[in-house]
């Protein structure tokens, strides 16, 4: 019986894991289609990264957010990154994207015993800043002729070009999005999750 019962949790996990991939490619997808003010894409990958690190732990959402970097490849944005560096942009898009998950995860579960609200806000905030500040770590080491071309056209600081222009509304909009949706899918994930049992 305790084997059919874990059985019964592991598979559960993996229809949930398989779902959340299916969503993060869809919005990976089409997130780069939709600017804001033309400057980034939106992005909602974050949001499934999130829901899956939490109820499914940090492999999880360290394989949600490689999915999103796979799939950014078969977006418009790539070309541009891909142009300046093919090396710098398959890591940085890989490795951001499996550790903003992975770290999410990692709270969540450090956190999860103090209060589990607390965990996935924490969780959901933690996912856009490592997404980002990996990102911005990538931009310094792979693309720093494009950035220092770009700040100095500008005239403005390499660190204020990197934040306006690739960065920009983007970390914001994820920031705030994460910490609005996530919680309250959780939540509800948790309500069906009591109904099925």
């Amino acid at each position: 019986m305790k084997q059919t019962r874990k059985q019964s949790v592991h598979t559960k996990k993996l229809v949930l894991l398989a779902i959340l991939s299916a969503i993060v490619a869809v919005l990976a997808y089409y997130g780069g289609f939709i600017k804001i003010g033309g400057l980034a894409s939106i992005s909602l990958t974050l949001i499934p990264v999130v829901i899956g690190s939490t109820l499914c732990g940090p492999m999880a959402g360290a394989w949600l957010g490689s999915v999103a970097g796979a799939i950014f490849f078969l977006t418009p944005d790539a070309a541009f990154w891909l142009g300046l560096s093919v090396p710098g942009t398959i890591i940085t898009v890989m490795v951001k994207g499996a550790a903003a998950g992975w770290c999410a995860g990692v709270v969540y579960k450090l956190l999860e015993s103090y209060n589990r609200y607390i965990a996935v806000v924490v969780s959901a905030i933690v996912c856009p800043v490592v997404n980002t500040g990996i990102f911005l770590l990538g931009s310094l080491i792979f693309f720093m002729d494009a950035v220092s071309a770009g700040a100095t056209a500008e005239g403005v600081s390499v660190g204020g070009y990197l934040i306006v222009f690739f960065v920009g509304l983007n970390f914001v909009f994820e920031l705030i999005a994460n910490i609005a949706i996530s919680p309250a899918m959780v939540k509800i994930l948790d309500i069906v999750q009591k109904r099925n049992k």
